[in-house]
């Protein structure tokens, strides 16, 4: 492509780029439609994923036009959402179809299908850059709208679990050193799950959060310790005080309500752990592809919200080494002691096998634990009988950026 062709692409991206700022969040189809022409494209069509991570629903441009929805693990879109990769197919009237996921970050977001008379190496490369404008605009747009929220969910959603979603951050987040990667169902149903992370400078925040009860009540609980576990995070607390000060925001605030979880920062260049473990199933360590048998197995504390209520408890912070390449398992109860219909227990064994086997076949973090929760959920026919929620920690300091795959 001539250079005076790179710089009309390149000003039609810079002109979508002013004109979104006073676009309606529901208007995005119809800037894209305003400006495919120009990229030498015949229709872009939106798609995001649902909150279960199940199907893509298309982001219509017409309100209350039916929507499409694309089966992540029966569809071609599907096959490129799960790899994170593009995939190209001919379309039925004639020229092609490129398939590109939305990413925030390493954040799997959906996907866009460009339909393109034909496919040169230049606007492979316009519509990569396309891509990653609408997923900035769909993610901008988000924070005052309802509308990708409303795509995302393809059931009715409970009070406490629309209250825990409003606090979740991504559920990918990574660098070159590091990712964490975290999924929880019952999606629709949850009682007091959630869990969080964050980069701030060169440490990694991770913590899971499983509060008792089933109810509002729980979300309620979730949630304030989740605000408490970030307000100490933005004051630069350590470990230890960021645990006593969620125990004395949980006691202060209720009366007879705990949480159980595992708080832990890892240094991203050096691999130094170190966690909390407050009355919760222990981390569990998979190194070299096999599950290490006890190895971040400590003695738990009490439950956050009752340490303050018992006189003279120092809370113990615990460390460890990681090697590169070494993953680390956070997970509620629910995981492990999820039932099939014959009672058997998922059981930690099966749990780790499942990533070991998954680790082995190339499967990325998110979409490792994304057939994981769905095996668990098949397991109960959809009805757990307690949140499940996992975090995996992957620390990968040596690890090289791949290249795009383009497949035909």
């Amino acid at each position: 492509m001539t250079g005076e062709a790179t710089g009309r692409t390149d000003g039609v991206l810079g002109r979508m780029l002013r004109e979104v700022h006073r676009t309606a969040p529901d208007d995005l189809p119809v800037l894209l439609r305003r400006h495919t022409a120009d990229l030498n494209l015949n229709k872009i069509t939106v798609y995001v994923a649902d909150v279960q991570q199940r199907v893509l629903v298309e982001v219509a441009e017409t309100p209350g036009e039916p929507l499409r929805h694309l089966l992540i693990d029966d569809s071609l879109a599907g096959w490129a959402y799960r790899t994170v990769s593009a995939r190209i197919e001919p379309h039925e009237s004639g020229g092609l179809i490129l398939w590109l996921p939305m990413l925030d970050g390493v954040e799997r977001v959906g996907m866009v299908a460009f339909h393109a008379p034909a496919l040169d190496a230049r606007t492979l490369e316009d519509c990569h850059a396309l891509a990653s404008l609408i997923t900035l605009i769909l993610l901008d747009k988000s924070t005052y709208s309802d509308t990708l929220r409303r795509l995302q969910r393809t059931s009715d959603m409970r009070l406490p679990a629309e209250m825990v979603w409003a606090f979740l951050p991504p559920r990918t987040i990574g660098t070159d050193l590091i990712t964490s990667s975290a999924v929880l169902e019952p999606a629709y149903d949850l009682g007091g799950d959630c869990f969080d992370h964050a980069l701030s400078g060169g440490t990694l925040h991770a913590a899971v959060l499983d509060a008792m009860g089933h109810d509002l009540a729980a979300g309620i609980t979730s949630s304030v310790a989740l605000a408490a576990l970030r307000h100490a995070r933005h004051h630069a607390t350590d470990l230890a005080d960021t645990v006593t000060n969620i125990d004395a925001t949980l006691s202060e605030v209720f009366a007879d309500r705990h949480t159980t979880g595992i708080l832990a920062q890892l240094d991203t260049t050096t691999g130094h752990l170190t966690w909390a473990n407050c009355g919760h199933p222990p981390p569990l360590l998979i190194r070299n592809r096999d599950l290490v048998p006890h190895a971040l197995e400590r003695e738990p504390e009490p439950p956050l919200g009752m340490g303050a209520r018992l006189p003279g408890i120092r809370r113990t912070i615990h460390h460890a080494q990681l090697e590169p390449g070494d993953r680390v398992l956070l997970h509620t109860d629910g995981v492990t002691e999820a039932r099939s219909a014959d009672g058997r227990l998922f059981g930690e064994t099966r749990f780790a096998d499942f990533i070991i086997r998954a680790i082995a076949a190339g499967e990325p973090a998110p979409e490792a634990l994304r057939r994981l929760v769905n095996t668990i959920l098949e397991q109960q026919d959809s009805r757990l009988s307690d949140d499940a929620t996992i975090l995996m920690l992957e620390w990968h300091p040596f690890r090289t950026t791949t290249t795009r795959r383009i497949l035909p």
